[in-house]
């Protein structure tokens, strides 16, 4: 049995029990009197927990101003390999908050972490080195700026900020209630109610030039209208009619598409002659059309026409770039 899963069993013969000898410890953890008496010094010094020897009773028991269902030892609710997926975790985060504001603030629980696996610095560096997290093309935020956006979304406070609209080449001045943080292909987006449009817009936060914090309260729109005009579309783009796109795979393609999720609510099959039909719905052609090229010629758009002209055009445009000098 591992430390951290003695040291859990300790405190929870302990709360279940009221109290427990050093004897009946020692029978139901099956380890040495010098290691439990370590366990329980480790309990006590490296984890604050409030047990303490009564000798009327001649066992372990809470001590009697924590009792109650306030106490409770920050942590021991994991197991040992719970502990090792929650640092796998914390380098996830890390490698995904370029600005290194979410996990600058759980570093106390990281810290938490590494007492109850009983971990070095050097050994915990060892494990997340273990694990490595590509993210091409990411586009960085700045860390106050990330503050601002996650205090408002937070407090329900209204902000206003200096957007730059990348496709128009226009930089605009907007009032918006935060609703949602969303992070897609290494990126960060806020979904917000845009009072200058009367409407949900979603903003690419390295897009935002300034922000302020502002003292009226957020608009509050419901999760469900959020959900249904905000995740309706394909990827990041939202709102607008939806479209159903029709795509076939050919057997090269169709043994890594047909393992891959393009939408929560695709439809898919297995058509007689070898091919991997998908079908996923859209709003806007533009991510879709993306993902679709990078299939190159392994990959036909049934319907719409509109979306297989569209590629069409793409793979035009990029023979006319790639031909070799005369």
């Amino acid at each position: 049995m591992s430390k951290t899963a003695r040291v859990y069993k300790i405190e929870m013969l302990i709360r279940n029990r009221g109290h427990v000898s050093f004897q009946t410890l020692l029978d139901e953890l099956e380890v040495s009197p010098a290691t439990l008496k370590r366990d329980l010094e480790y309990l006590r010094d490296q984890l604050g927990a409030p047990i303490e020897y009564d000798r009327y009773v001649n066992g372990y028991r809470i001590a009697s101003e924590t009792r109650g269902p306030k106490h409770e030892l920050p942590g021991l609710w994991f197991d040992e390999r719970e502990l090792y997926s929650l640092l796998m975790a914390h380098q996830l985060l890390n490698e995904i908050d370029d600005q290194g504001t979410l996990s600058r603030h759980l570093q106390p629980l990281l810290d938490r972490i590494h007492d109850m696996l009983g971990t070095t610095d050097s050994e915990a560096q060892a494990i997340v080195k273990r694990v490595k997290i590509i993210n091409a093309a990411r586009r960085p935020v700045p860390s106050k700026l990330f503050e601002l956006v996650g205090e408002a979304l937070v407090k329900r406070r209204r902000v206003q900020m200096r957007y730059l609209t990348r496709g128009r080449g226009e930089v605009t001045e907007r009032k918006v209630s935060p609703q949602r943080l969303v992070h897609h292909r290494n990126t960060w987006y806020l979904d917000a109610w845009c009072h200058k449009s009367d409407g949900l817009r979603r903003f690419a936060l390295d897009a935002i030039e300034h922000v302020q914090l502002l003292d009226a309260r957020a608009k509050d729109v419901s999760a469900k209208t959020l959900e249904a005009e905000m995740d309706a579309g394909y990827g990041i783009y939202a709102g607008g009619k939806r479209y159903w796109a029709t795509l076939s795979f050919d057997a090269r393609a169709a043994e890594w598409v047909s393992r891959e999720e393009w939408h929560p609510e695709q439809r898919s099959r297995w058509t007689d002659d070898g091919c991997y039909e998908l079908q996923v719905p859209f709003a806007d052609e533009t991510e879709l059309a993306m993902d679709i090229l990078r299939h190159g010629g392994h990959v036909a758009v049934i319907e719409p026409a509109s979306l297989r002209n569209l590629v069409r055009r793409r793979h035009e445009d990029a023979l006319v770039l790639n031909r070799l000098p005369a």
